[in-house]
């Protein structure tokens, strides 16, 4: 299905940060954004905007930085390369190469200088203009099967309010995440958002809550970044925007949905690995193999036997 053929909904446009270093992934990342490194056989970037192109959102604004500029090439038609593979007439590979085009209506704009998530955000104003719209993290790959975006729109619609995801995480972890201090409503997958706090210790967090990378935003954000100051790492920080609304100080509300499904963060080495076993084993073409030799991979792990 293309993105033209989709019902629209009340939330069409997407924006996706993806101006950052990618410092924990060096030297992979030293001539090759951290967004374009494979999960299986797409980049982690593909499957961020098939997300929001499945959730009706089919404008993507990509937010990028210096030396991005594979990025923009992924999301563009390759003439030579498609003509090749029409010439062999490899119909499934000129499929997926067509694919990376055709998700949505991607768009690019350069940060300039990385001064953090919410400046990154706000460059998104012209762009996004009075309109409500998504943020999509490339860190955080959400599974196909568990879709979050839907049910944040829906919220949104129904609430008329800034909608944030969340995750539970144990106590130990949460110092490694945005925090939210909440309240409960009726649905035990939302909750009213009163507060937010960037990566507390533990003893001092008000919830096992964590901030994930998924938000819908109301336009009134851009101005709350607009009269922001620095703030952790002398940088711009989204959480400090949320937590002014999150207070009363704007004119909607804030909600978070309590996400429980399958998630992936491609922004730990380990964790980028396990992310490429995990979905390699759901793969349609590779998964069983990729199985079969995963056990006998544990066999051997276990027998002390690894190097065989």
């Amino acid at each position: 299905m293309t993105a033209k053929q989709r019902t629209r909904g009340s939330v069409t446009k997407a924006v996706v940060p993806a101006a950052g270093l990618g410092t924990r992934f060096l030297p992979a990342t030293k001539a090759m954004p951290k967004e374009m490194l494979p999960i299986v056989d797409k980049p982690a970037i593909q499957y961020v905007v098939e997300e929001a192109a499945a959730a009706g959102l089919d404008d993507v604004l990509i937010i990028t930085g210096r030396n991005k500029t594979n990025i923009s090439n992924h999301f563009d038609s390759v003439p030579e390369l498609e003509l090749a593979l029409e010439r062999k007439g490899d119909e499934g590979k000129l499929g997926k190469v067509h694919e990376a085009s055709e998700i949505a209506e991607v768009h690019l704009l350069r940060q300039g200088q990385p001064l953090g998530l919410g400046h990154a955000v706000g460059c998104a104003r012209r762009h996004v203009g009075d309109e409500s719209f998504a943020v999509l993290l490339g860190d955080d790959l959400i599974d196909a099967r568990d879709p979050l975006l839907e049910r944040m729109v829906a919220e949104h619609d129904a609430r008329d309010a800034t909608v944030i995801a969340l995750m539970e995480v144990p106590p130990e972890s949460i110092h490694l995440y945005g925090c939210a201090a909440v309240e409960p409503t009726d649905d035990p997958d939302v909750v009213k958002i009163t507060g937010l706090v960037e990566k507390p210790e533990a003893s001092e967090a008000p919830s096992n809550l964590a901030v994930i990378g998924r938000y819908v935003l109301r336009p009134e954000i851009f101005d709350i970044i607009d009269e922001l100051e620095p703030g952790r790492g002398g940088e711009i920080q989204l959480t400090d925007a949320l937590n002014h609304l999150a207070e009363g100080k704007g004119d909607g509300p804030v909600y978070g949905v309590v996400f429980r499904g399958r998630r992936y963060d491609t922004g730990d080495r380990a964790d980028w690995i396990k992310a490429n076993v995990l979905l390699g084993v759901d793969h349609p073409e590779l998964g069983a193999e990729i199985t079969d030799w995963l056990l006998g991979f544990a066999d051997r792990l276990r027998a002390g036997r690894a190097d065989d």
